[in-house]
């Protein structure tokens, strides 16, 4: 069973496994900043192996075969995402995880199940599950930031992600839902894959990681069995979008569905 017991291992990579608005942008910038965490990023986030070979800068022409791309891009990937003292980092959106982990299996079809490949590519791996409580309230940042177009905030308030907008945000009780209802589903996923695959992760709420997030980076530091000092210092990089619209809403559909 993997994870059995957190720091007891010689991690060389871990994988943030989460669904979106649950502040993996907050956790892996702070993780990033310690400086011996790796370089945490969606590094296989488009589910799309043309898309992988151009974010690397890479061409298909370039190989022979499609295993051999692969393997440049997973090294590639693991390049890009190391930290000096070659500790990878992951953040893996579970809407991408299928192709990825396809992906995988394609390059060590001798491994037996997933964990097995994922190590055969990375190495010893922590699987981090990081998570958000309240579904009703990461709908709503979902859906009021795909309206907006702002995604993230610095922490002195400028933009950080902005996509085209759609229109202002207003109240939407059928599409909340239908996020509500995804979101959920992504997470039983990831709860079904751990499972599946009798992986035990490290387990971070974003309700922790937003209320204290140098006690949450210092923790998974020593589960990686680094220096938990390394986040002395180290403050927030990135702002909270939620504000008053989003617990209006919040209320307003509690009060209509229950």
């Amino acid at each position: 069973m993997s994870n059995m017991v957190c720091g007891q291992a010689t991690f060389q990579s871990y994988i943030i496994c989460t669904t979106p608005r649950s502040g993996s942008t907050l956790l892996c910038r702070m993780l990033a900043e310690t400086g011996v965490a790796g370089q945490p990023e969606s590094h296989f986030h488009t589910p799309s192996l043309e898309r992988w070979l151009e974010v690397y800068g890479l061409s298909e022409t370039d190989f022979d075969t499609r295993h051999e791309a692969l393997r440049a891009i997973f090294d590639r990937a693991q390049s890009r995402g190391s930290s000096s003292n070659g500790l990878f980092g992951l953040r893996m959106q579970r809407g991408s995880f299928e192709h990825f982990i396809n992906q995988v299996a394609s390059l060590f079809p001798q491994a037996s199940n997933d964990v097995e490949r994922i190590q055969a590519a990375f190495g010893p791996t922590l699987f981090v599950h990081l998570f958000r409580s309240d579904k009703l309230f990461q709908a709503i940042s979902r859906y009021k930031a795909k309206q907006t177009g702002v995604w993230h905030r610095n922490a002195d308030g400028s933009e950080l992600e902005r996509m085209p907008p759609k229109g202002p945000a207003a109240y939407d009780a059928s599409e909340i839902g239908r996020h509500l209802r995804e979101l959920t589903a992504l997470d039983a996923a990831w709860e079904d894959w751990f499972r599946a695959q009798q992986i035990r992760p490290m387990r971070i709420e974003y309700e922790d990681l937003s209320g204290n997030p140098q006690k949450v980076v210092t923790k998974l530091l020593s589960a990686l069995a680094l220096d938990p000092s390394r986040s002395t210092g180290i403050t927030a990089p990135t702002a909270k979008l939620a504000d008053k619209t989003n617990a209006d809403w919040a209320a307003r559909y509690r009060s209509e569905f229950g």
